[in-house]
């Protein structure tokens, strides 16, 4: 079933809003993009990001300046899975997933991304189970991707990264009232990330693809994004974009989904810029590897190291 889907841009004089930041103020944004709000909770990367199995080196974003981190920070995200190290725990459930088309609401550019937003006041759209103990909302969900296919996810295996990475981005509904109460709580925010590498061609995102040049769109449940395989990898960390708070339950899918070359191109002709500006393109929003410090990741199967194969299609 396809929903109408409107692209929302919020354009007032020389005012951008960020709503990813939802609880601060809107920003004058200026050519010389200055860093966003306080620097020990809004500047949350360095000048470059690492790429793939290279040395090649990804141009930063304009905004990421200052420190890498939150000051005092013991569980940031993304991180560096390894295979060898991450330990296969029998206890964690298959992850159930329930997405329905009908709540979703529409597809808009904040600047750093472009964001597909659900209705997330009842049950509708949601997951349960796997490390998690209550059930979790779908709030909306979004991707990072680099200028060049050797780079773009956040989170790497063995040191690999792929183009790009989905993260469907959900809070638990039983423990708080809304997404603003959940992102600053204990357990109160579920991510499932999905990396995506270059194959064929995905009906699935095309949907989506479509709408990003147009103002009414259709798109698809987002439940065709996800691998068939289920198997993931568990661990605590934070958001990747301000405020940076440690209140996410990661499920990182151990299988990638396959896009085409012109799908994945297709996230490179949006702009960080606004009306009026230099423009400047939408790429490398990715936030750095962080440490893992004393965390441990948990598998839901039991792993066979398998290096060689990650990011093989890049």
């Amino acid at each position: 079933m396809w929903v109408s889907l409107y692209l929302t841009i919020a354009l007032l004089e020389n005012i951008r809003w960020y709503p990813i930041f939802e609880y601060y103020q809107p920003h004058s944004h200026t050519s010389s993009h200055t860093c966003m709000g306080p620097s020990n909770i809004l500047c949350w990367a360095p000048k470059s990001v690492p790429a793939a199995s290279s040395s090649l080196s990804a141009p930063a974003h304009p905004l990421w300046k200052g420190l890498a981190s939150v000051p005092g920070g013991t569980r940031q995200s993304p991180i560096n899975i390894r295979w060898r190290d991450s330990v296969y725990d029998p206890r964690l459930k298959s992850l159930q997933v329930s997405y329905a088309a009908t709540s979703c609401l529409h597809v808009w550019n904040t600047g750093y991304f472009f964001q597909v937003e659900f209705d997330d006041s009842t049950e509708g759209s949601g997951i349960s189970g796997g490390p998690l103990e209550n059930h979790y909302r779908l709030k909306q969900f979004h991707f990072h991707w680099g200028a060049a296919n050797a780079w773009g996810s956040e989170h790497t295996v063995d040191d690999r990264a792929y183009p790009a990475e989905l993260h469907l981005v959900h809070w638990n509904s039983v423990k708080y009232q809304n997404y603003k109460e959940a992102i600053m709580g204990e357990n109160g925010v579920a991510v499932i990330g999905v990396f995506l590498q270059l194959g064929a061609h995905h009906e699935g995102l095309q949907k989506l693809v479509e709408v990003l040049p147009e103002i009414k769109h259709k798109v698809s449940c987002p439940s065709c994004l996800l691998p068939t395989c289920r198997d993931y990898w568990t661990y605590p960390g934070s958001l990747t974009t301000p405020p940076l708070t440690e209140s996410v339950t990661w499920i990182i899918q151990k299988q990638p989904i396959e896009v085409a070359p012109n799908q994945l191109a297709a996230f490179r002709t949006l702009l960080f810029s606004a009306l009026g500006e230099e423009e400047q393109m939408m790429v490398n929003n990715n936030r750095p590897v962080q440490p893992l410090m004393n965390r441990e990741i948990r598998s839901s199967f039991q792993a066979v190291e398998e290096g060689s194969e990650v990011g093989s299609n890049l």
